[in-house]
């Protein structure tokens, strides 16, 4: 892993075993995009691939140009990574080559998460600094390629070195020109409980984009796409991916111009951000993630579950396996007390469920969802012993207590907002649209923060808390920052999200070994960003598990599964009404951070045997699930979508958990064969099925025992039912199998 230049034609190659990133000084001092992909030789210049054209170009160069940080005004007609306003109103900017400097290591980013190392070997970092002399403005594009990661974090930072302030509209934290234009865009969209389905479709002529405006990335769209080549699938194929670590309004944008070349840019989501630079002030974007894989998804998303999971997430439950719990949220809603609360920790902990976490509906006066939030005192007509009270006696029992808060929030019909009505976020002298009974607190207002901080420290110093679920259940509406002047009302925003991230870091630094999980209304918020923060992640409000498998599949792309909580629930299920067997409910909620969303005090004798059978089998291979590698078999987006299948295997190839659904039973159905991946073929296995099947089914006839690894990859787990068998399956049906080698 090295970065090395070129002095006599000033150019630049990032470079480990896996990746190049080229750029070079163009004749006009801009910097032109040169190749991304597969490594290549340290040795040679590659000026030539700027091409004639590009390498002759005037002022401007057309939309042929292929370009590093391009600006708006001089020539190039497609979208911009840069648009900026003057003082005296114009809008043009020619950021040209001033010098750069190459350092070891990455440096953390001033107020927003970004991916770290923690020895300088792990990467090298170049800041390429561009000057526009009129104004002043230096735009320093900064690069780091890891060691052991194909992929390139990128960010810029901007400094006012003239005289008058300048309005930046548009910063993008990465654009990459592409010399065609033979792509398919993969991007990762829905809406509450049906978060990221996965939709992929070929580029064409003109924009094709993915965004937030919403104050949040959303439910409906998420900071990550894909560019991928035709012909590309799981474990073949030419793969780009591009991931932005930022909660906030994003925008994510592949432009195919008239010459049939491709440029994605990935950042803040233009039409809802500017931000005013005076003199002698910076900015900073948010970090982009580039990677790339010539073999296909897989590879991609190894690149990014290895990064994230491991140089992302930080601090004490980065790398300790994370508990088993019980939420009482379907269990119960706001109908609780402490006695009925003790009484489900208590069953839930003669199961084996290590941590029990108390829901919405402990504070102010909570009986349902139409007050008191920002209230965040415990309600002593359910909780007469206060937090301390209950959580004392649930750690007695040898659990962990946890709780839900909602901090960015505040109900109109609450104590906060009665005497801080200025704090909601809204324009003064408009109606403000109400949604969940709520309104946003005003993040941007530095108050507000303070009285966060001082209202969660107490809270979590009251009793002993182990874990946190920090929700955020609506959208920005009027957004409006009652501190900030008129002109910086467009920063209001970005602003928002630097106080969620600064709330965090001060909780998150002040009680290290508390577990967070975030939060927004199931998946809403699902993003990098808060995985520097909180280690996992409320994947979606959705517990039904046939609906999990398209949503838990989909956001593998990018993210472990370290980081996406997963619960089985009860049934008839809370969204759906579907009703699923207990064993598919857990084999699909293996694969995250495994725990459970129902009243376990209320759970038949039967059901009870099986949950505590799950709880043992999942701690007995936790650390395999949370920290192995993600493999994915079969689509439930491919085909008629029947069947899913995935795995998690160890890094050393020796263990191997495997999950096969099927959805809907079909009479005499036809075989199905799932050959596996991440196995050493030189090695034999041992294959069980989990549960046991009885002796003659043919699932456990045709897949247990002893068998090469090479058969596995090649032949795989083979799925076929007698005719006769087939009607004692049902629909949803499931079965894991264990690979150990011998």
């Amino acid at each position: 892993m090295q970065i090395f230049f070129k002095p006599e034609i000033r150019e630049f190659h990032l470079r480990n075993d896996e990746i190049s990133y080229i750029i070079g000084v163009l004749d006009d001092g801009r910097l032109g995009q040169l190749h991304f992909g597969a490594a290549l030789s340290p040795g040679p210049s590659y000026r030539h691939l700027i091409g004639a054209r590009q390498r002759g170009f005037e002022k401007g160069g057309g939309d042929f140009a292929l370009l590093e940080y391009p600006a708006r005004g001089t020539g190039d007609f497609r979208v911009p990574a840069l648009e900026v306003v003057h003082a005296d109103g114009s809008r043009v900017i020619e950021p040209v080559y001033a010098g750069h400097r190459i350092l070891a290591g990455k440096t953390a980013l001033s107020g927003l998460p970004s991916t770290y190392v923690e020895k300088e070997s792990e990467a090298s970092t170049l800041e390429v600094d561009l000057v526009d002399g009129p104004s002043g403005l230096i735009v320093t594009l900064i690069y780091s390629i890891f060691r052991d990661v194909p992929a390139i974090a990128r960010s810029v930072r901007f400094k006012n070195s003239g005289a008058r302030p300048i309005r930046l509209d548009c910063v993008m934290s990465a654009l990459l020109d592409l010399p065609d234009a033979d792509w398919e865009m993969l991007s990762y969209s829905g809406a509450w409980a049906r978060e990221r389905s996965e939709f992929r479709r070929a580029l064409a002529p003109g924009i094709q984009s993915v965004y937030s405006v919403r104050g949040a990335s959303s439910h409906q769209a998420n900071p990550f796409v894909a560019l991928a080549r035709p012909d590309a699938g799981e474990v073949s194929g030419e793969i780009l991916g591009f991931s932005l670590v930022y909660s906030g309004n994003f925008l994510a944008e592949a432009e195919v111009g008239p010459y049939r070349t491709t440029r994605v840019r990935l950042g803040i989501e233009p039409t809802t951000f500017s931000w005013l630079i005076e003199p002698g002030e910076s900015f900073q974007s948010p970090e982009a993630i580039l990677a790339y894989s010539p073999s296909g998804l897989g590879a991609l998303s190894d690149a990014y579950h290895r990064l994230y999971r491991e140089r992302l997430a930080r601090g004490y439950w980065r790398d300790r396996p994370r508990p088993v719990l019980i939420n009482n949220w379907e269990g119960t809603y706001f109908d609780f007390d402490e006695a009925r609360l003790f009484g489900i920790a208590r069953a839930a902990n003669e199961l084996g469920v290590e941590l029990f976490v108390l829901d919405d509906g402990w504070f102010g006066e909570r009986d349902d969802e139409t007050s008191s939030l920002g209230d965040w005192r415990v309600d002593k007509r359910k909780l007469p012993g206060g937090i301390e009270g209950i959580a004392r006696k649930i750690e007695a029992l040898g659990m962990k207590f946890g709780i839900w808060i909602e901090p960015e929030m505040v109900s109109p019909k609450s104590e906060l907002f009665e005497a801080k009505p200025d704090w909601a976020v809204g324009i003064p002298g408009r109606r403000r649209t109400t949604a969940r009974n709520q309104y946003v607190l005003d993040f941007s207002n530095p108050e507000v923060i303070e009285h966060l901080y001082s209202t969660m420290v107490a809270l979590l110093r009251s009793a002993p808390i182990s874990y946190v679920k920090w929700d955020m259940n609506r959208n920005v509406t009027e957004a409006f920052g009652a501190t900030l002047p008129p002109e910086r009302q467009g920063e209001f925003f970005h602003r928002y999200i630097l106080g969620v991230y600064e709330l965090y870091r001060r909780i998150t630094s002040d009680f290290p070994e508390v577990l967070f999980e975030s939060c927004a209304g199931g998946g809403g918020r699902f993003d990098p960003g808060m995985l520097a923060y909180a280690p996992q992640a409320w994947t979606s409000d959705d517990t039904d598990a046939a609906e999990r498998l398209g949503i838990q599949w989909s956001s593998s792309l990018c993210y472990p599964l370290s980081s996406m909580g997963a619960h089985l629930s009860a049934t008839p299920n809370h969204q759906t009404g579907r009703i699923t067997p207990l064993s598919t409910r857990a084999a699909v909620a293996f694969f995250g951070v495994f725990g459970y969303e129902l009243d376990a005090a209320a759970l038949a004798p039967a059901a009870r045997e099986e949950i505590s059978r799950q709880i043992v089998f999942y701690k007995q291979y936790r650390d395999l699930i949370q920290r192995g590698r993600f493999l994915r078999i079969r689509s439930p987006f491919e085909g008629d979508g029947n069947h899913c299948a995935w795995m998690c295997a160890s890094e050393d190839r020796k263990r191997a958990v495997v999950g096969v659904y099927r959805l809907l039973n079909r009479p005499n159905p036809a075989a199905e064969r799932f050959p596996l991946r991440g196995l050493d073929p030189a090695l034999v296995y041992r294959v069980s099925l989990w549960p046991e099947l009885s002796g003659g089914d043919f699932v456990r006839i045709d897949n247990e025992g002893v068998r090469g690894g090479d058969e596995l990859m090649t032949v795989g787990i083979s799925i076929a039912d007698d005719p006769w068998q087939a009607a004692s399956r049902g629909d949803f049906w499931s079965q894991l199998f264990v690979v150990s080698a011998e």
